[in-house]
């Protein structure tokens, strides 16, 4: 084990680019959709050695971004793809085939869901949605036939969390895998690996990034199922471009200063809001009425638990644009994880595609609001939500 922590080791990783003598500050961008090489000699060494030859092969920022990501989530190898989508169904793809099972949280992102009823259905892959909150109905559908479970840290938007240790042992002791959704949390707050993931998702575009600019995805996984994902990935072309893996190593080294500040300007907005009239519902780890308190406290350090929270107001649509109106810092915005706080309305957004008997059993409802909180002053924050909130006094 290292005696130096992740946060002081992830800045030193992807420094090192195969077939580079420069030393530079900051690793340059490749903007290169090929490698030449002279010779047959030279060719077969490059492949033999996995070395760089197409950029849908490889490509030095995407391998710098991997080392980085593999340093914060504690994994042997990351692959760096054009979205978190494109991470989660190329993984889907890549390990999974006709007559396999897979349970999945029945707490889930949207279009994950759209994956797991759309996609695998065509392709002959049987999915269960199990509310994971009763890990005796996940062991109830536990199938000869289960490859996989599959789960957020934290349920996008309500906060349900997941208890990992417990869905590793009973994917494990039935030979399934256990995959880990981490953009919500991100390993600077938990490392889902450590509490047995197998594979672990993060979208880059979001929190890891953190300045809106650039659409990545990242697989963290051992270098087994990374080869079997990275096969696919090139088949399907998912793999992501030099830029973007650019410029979210740029954002990413930044992260662990950004992360705590946004995680616990979330506890106090969320204490704000539990306390508001015009508020019915915050969701919220820290919070004392939070269901799952102890187990969140197990598996959560000193950092904060996730800058993410969502709260419930009147079921009126005209009050809660006036309210979105009122705020002077947050937008809307239909992604998470920024600098600047944002809003969204998942049934209007994240949870569009899902219906509303099937929202409404997750607890979203159309007066539900999510919240990514960014970097502001945590009193101003507030305070301007408390303002905006009046509205619905009115």
């Amino acid at each position: 084990m290292s005696a130096y922590s992740v946060e002081t080791e992830a800045l030193y990783q992807g420094e090192q680019i195969q077939g580079m003598e420069l030393h530079p500050e900051s690793i340059p961008c490749f903007f290169t959709t090929a490698f030449t090489m002279r010779g047959f000699q030279e060719v077969q060494q490059t492949y033999a050695s996995k070395g760089y030859t197409y950029i849908r092969t490889r490509n030095p920022n995407r391998t710098a971004l991997g080392e980085i990501v593999s340093c914060l989530e504690g994994g042997e190898e990351t692959l760096i793809f054009a979205s978190g989508m494109g991470a989660i169904t190329s993984t889907l793809m890549a390990l999974l085939e006709k007559g396999d099972h897979v349970i999945c949280n029945a707490n889930i992102y949207g279009e994950t869901f759209g994956v797991m009823t759309e996609i695998l259905g065509k392709c002959g892959v049987e999915v269960s949605f199990v509310d994971f909150q009763n890990l005796d109905d996940v062991v109830r559908a536990v199938r000869p036939e289960t490859k996989l479970i599959y789960s957020e840290v934290f349920s996008n938007p309500t906060l349900v969390l997941a208890d990992l240790k417990s869905l590793g042992e009973i994917a494990h002791q039935r030979g399934a895998l256990l995959m880990v959704d981490n953009t919500f949390t991100s390993p600077v707050a938990i490392q889902p690996i450590s509490f047995g993931a197998d594979i672990v998702v993060n979208s880059l575009t979001k929190f890891l990034n953190g300045h809106s600019d650039a659409m990545g995805g990242a697989v963290t996984a051992r270098k087994t199922l990374c080869a079997k994902i990275q096969s696919t990935a090139m088949l399907l072309g998912t793999p992501g471009e030099p830029f973007s893996a650019w410029l979210i190593q740029r954002g990413i080294q930044t992260a662990a200063l950004r992360l705590p500040r946004q995680m616990h300007t979330a506890e106090r907005l969320a204490k704000a809001l539990a306390e508001s009239p015009h508020v019915k519902k915050v969701y919220h780890p820290s919070l004392p009425g939070y269901p799952q308190r102890e187990l969140a406290d197990s598996m959560f350090g000193p950092n904060g638990y996730c800058a993410m929270l969502s709260f419930v107001v009147e079921e009126d649509l005209e009050k809660i644009d006036q309210f979105m109106l009122a705020l002077r810092f947050p937008r809307y915005a239909p992604t998470l994880g920024g600098l600047h706080t944002t809003l969204s309305h998942p049934v209007t957004s994240s949870h569009m595609g899902v219906p509303d008997e099937t929202r409404r059993k997750m607890g979203i409802t159309p007066g539900m609001i999510r919240v990514s909180v960014g970097i502001e002053d945590p009193e101003d924050l507030t305070a301007d939500f408390l303002q905006a909130l009046e509205v619905f006094g009115a």
